[in-house]
């Protein structure tokens, strides 16, 4: 949304030396560096500028070279300034850019008009709305309000993470035939759900940019309303691989995988090369069909596209897509060819080996992860734990669990506490099982009493199921399984009266019993538990972007 200025002058640089055509990488960023120095270029300002812009702003992945770099200038200029700031911005890490900017303020040195831009950016990216105002503060107090690109980046601000209204007042003061504000409102009211205020806007614009027809496509797929999107989609003068990927990823949304597997046939016809954004959409939407042989065909698409030279997020994604599918033989394949693997691709096939059935060779997976230093999270440890559920190994569980606190500082969560529960009810320690309950930190869920009412009703304990009950019906009173479940405990027993009188308490609580809730709910336990257990693991890294999410 923060486009490029023509002849942009934030660098105020001259033509680039030709030695930096064939600099394309850290290695030769390095060598050209100490080349410099040999020289007696490094204290010269022209040339220090040429290094932090390339490593900063041209070479990728080398912002970490550059901070370096500039932490040992003694007397950076602004141009050096803005440069870090920006390059910080759009980094994977923009909170060094807000930390540049106070250390700016802090040396006495003076921000320009093209500093603003770059912070407020970083702002967004933060959503750190606080820290925005106080930007906004400073473009007026060094009197910057009327320079059209900084004003255009306030509007952006203020749409995305702001005040609405403050982006209104400044749109009302804006240059109409500009498309980029209009561009900036339209996206502020379309992305914070308000599609009616967005839709006015897009219909007014004297001048539709391909920014916003994007805008309102991603906005209503992201409310599932398809055939709005799908209208505008017909519409749009012209379509870039963000068109087709605000598409694909609503189906995928709204469950509608045919559809969005035929989008991404259309968009091969159209000659439009899919991105990263594309690939994940599209597993996403096998791995939650699990229909592995649509998945096996997009792998195969896919790898056509990019000649087999998968991104380690993209190369995760088809490992997890082949797990939840079951073919844990392709997923290995897929681990197995990776150059890189982060700790979410151990975890992906950790997991996946550990539902799946395949315990022993999961752990043994984590064996050879930590061989490999590469430090495990606490993701890996659900699916250790999992694995150690699975193949009845409480001792090791034990061990595991103790491991992930007193190695890897790792304070176990909720998620943790249910695997321990389930791997000591599964063994039929269920004495056990009930005092690790009362000796948790964390209060228990409606999940873990439901996992030990159902280990209960396995190893016939009435008392306990009892009790279990219990805590359940304490939290919840609404679910006509958890009544079934104790019910039968009774029945399995021979313990009538006991069974009458759970079937009561839920005929007085008003619970009805759905038709086939013993047989269909029961199976669904399982399915539950593992939502339960992988509930949070977007945030913590396993699975991939949410597609609509990425086109922010």
């Amino acid at each position: 949304m923060i486009r490029k200025r023509p002849n942009d002058r934030s660098t105020n640089r001259q033509q680039p030396s030709s030695l930096w055509a064939k600099c394309t990488s850290l290695r030769s960023l390095k060598q050209i560096h100490a080349s410099l120095i040999t020289k007696g270029f490094n204290s010269n300002p022209s040339a220090l500028r040429e290094v932090i812009f390339a490593s900063a702003m041209v070479i990728a992945g080398t912002i970490d070279y550059a901070h370096q770099l500039f932490a040992r200038i003694s007397e950076p200029d602004i141009f050096m300034w803005n440069t870090m700031i920006r390059g910080s911005a759009q980094s994977q890490s923009p909170l060094n850019a807000i930390i540049l900017f106070v250390q700016m303020e802090n040396r006495s040195m003076k921000p320009d008009r093209y500093t603003f831009p770059f912070v407020l950016k970083a702002c967004c990216r933060l959503s750190w709305r606080n820290m925005g105002f106080g930007i906004h503060g400073k473009v007026m107090k060094y009197g910057f309000l009327e320079n059209r690109y900084l004003r255009n980046t306030l509007i952006y601000f203020h749409a995305n993470c702001g005040d609405l209204s403050v982006a209104s007042d400044l749109f009302d003061v804006s240059d109409k035939t500009d498309v980029v504000p209009w561009s900036a409102l339209t996206a502020g009211y379309a992305r914070r759900g308000d599609l009616d205020v967005a839709r006015r806007l897009f219909d007014e614009m004297p001048v539709k940019d391909l920014v916003s027809w994007n805008v309102m496509i991603t906005g209503y797929a992201k409310r599932g309303e398809m055939e709005s999107a799908r209208k505008l989609f017909n519409e749009v003068p012209e379509r870039d691989v963000v068109t087709w990927n605000a598409m694909i990823a609503g189906y995928v949304l709204c469950g509608s995988c045919g559809e969005a597997l035929e989008m991404f046939e259309e968009m091969k016809r159209a000659g439009e090369r899919p991105d990263e954004v594309t690939s994940l959409s599209l597993l996403s939407a096998c791995a939650d069909s699990g229909d592995l042989e649509v998945g096996k065909e997009i792998h195969s698409s896919l790898s056509e596209v990019f000649c087999g030279d998968f991104s380690t997020v993209c190369a995760n994604a088809l490992i997890d897509m082949y797990a939840k599918c079951g073919s844990i033989k392709m997923a290995l394949e897929v681990f197995q060819g990776m150059r890189e693997k982060h700790v979410t691709t151990w975890n992906s096939v950790i997991l996946g080996l550990a539902f799946h059935g395949y315990a022993d060779e999961s752990i043994k997976l984590f064996t050879e992860m930590q061989r490999s230093k590469v430090r495990p999270n606490e993701i890996t440890f659900i699916g250790v734990l999992v694995a150690c559920s699975h193949a009845g190994r409480v001792k090791e569980g034990r061990q595991y669990f103790k491991l992930m606190r007193d190695r890897y500082n790792i304070e176990p969560n909720i998620r943790h506490y249910g695997c321990m529960v389930d791997m000591l009810g599964r063994s039929g320690l269920l004495n056990e099982a009930f005092e690790f309950i009362d000796s948790m930190v964390i209060e228990p869920n409606a999940i873990i009493w439901r996992t030990l009412l159902g280990a209960c009703k396995i190893h016939g304990n009435v008392e306990l199921g009892r009790r279990a009950n219990e805590k359940l019906l304490q939290m919840r009173r609404c679910q006509s399984g958890d009544y079934v479940l104790l019910s039968n405990i009774y029945a399995f027993q021979g313990e009538w009266d006991g069974a009458e009188k759970v079937r009561k308490l839920m005929d007085d609580s008003g619970v009805r019993k759905e038709a086939g809730c013993s047989l269909v709910e029961f199976e669904a336990d399982g399915k539950a538990f593992m939502h339960f257990l992988l509930a949070s693991e977007t945030k913590s890294g396993l699975r991939h972007q949410e597609p609509l999410a990425a086109l922010r």
